[in-house]
């Protein structure tokens, strides 16, 4: 059994950062999606993960999990250069980018949760927000101004880096936050790239839909299902 098990797509960021990676070097991999806070999506998840999170990656009698992990499996089943830059420097930074995007922007994370097929205000910009926009911003033009010459992604050519942030361009579009000329220029490629493109028009398709209230998460049916 191969399977890459993910949560919405319209809602589930970790889960499309190896999703997008995965895609755009051909895994051969079987695409199975669990709907989020459902009444039984902690138990199905339980059954065949051991953090009970998604996403996972089943190959064979091997399970990978989490995005950054799965991300590293398959740098190593793609050929070179495929996930990472070849370039030695540039794979280091490449891989410390995506670590801070990991690990970092909590804020960001919390007040402008990913929701790919919706428009929302921009929310009240705290000092701890700001700060994760401005690093982002800063983050983007600094690779791109030492690695991104040779194409229009962060590293000129594709890598996982655009997978990880592209999350945070949507939530760029989503919450209407870019403020530079060079954030602006790279989220239209992104979103204007087939590799998006496909996955946003899943996510729009998507029959589930998420709310975030102070009191925590619901889910539901945005029709009922047959």
């Amino acid at each position: 059994m191969r399977q890459l098990v993910l949560g919405n797509l319209n809602y589930s960021s970790w889960s499309i950062r190896p999703l997008l990676v995965a895609r755009k070097v051909g895994l051969p991999v079987e695409e199975v999606i669990v709907p989020l806070d459902f009444p039984e999506t902690s138990a199905r998840l339980k059954e065949i993960s051991p953090t009970a999170r998604v996403p996972l990656l089943i190959w064979d009698d091997l399970t990978v999990w989490d995005s950054l992990a799965i991300t590293e499996w398959i740098a190593e089943w793609a050929p070179p250069g495929e996930v990472w830059p070849l370039d030695p420097k540039a794979r280091a930074v490449a891989r410390a980018v995506c670590a801070e995007m990991h690990s970092g922007f909590p804020e960001l994370r919390r007040e402008c949760p990913m929701d790919i097929r919706s428009r929302h205000d921009t929310p009240e910009m705290t000092a701890a927000l700001d700060a994760d926009i401005i690093r982002v911003e800063a983050l983007w033009k600094s690779v791109r101004a030492e690695f991104g010459a040779s194409g229009p992604f962060l590293f000129g050519k594709w890598s996982a880096a655009d997978a990880f942030f592209t999350p945070v361009v949507t939530r760029f579009q989503t919450y209407g936050l870019a403020r530079t000329r060079d954030a602006s220029d790279y989220c239209a490629h992104i979103l204007e790239d087939a590799l998006f493109r496909k996955l946003e028009a899943q996510a729009k398709a998507e029959p589930w839909w998420i709310k975030y209230t102070p009191d925590g998460r619901s889910s539901g049916y945005l029709q009922p299902p047959a």
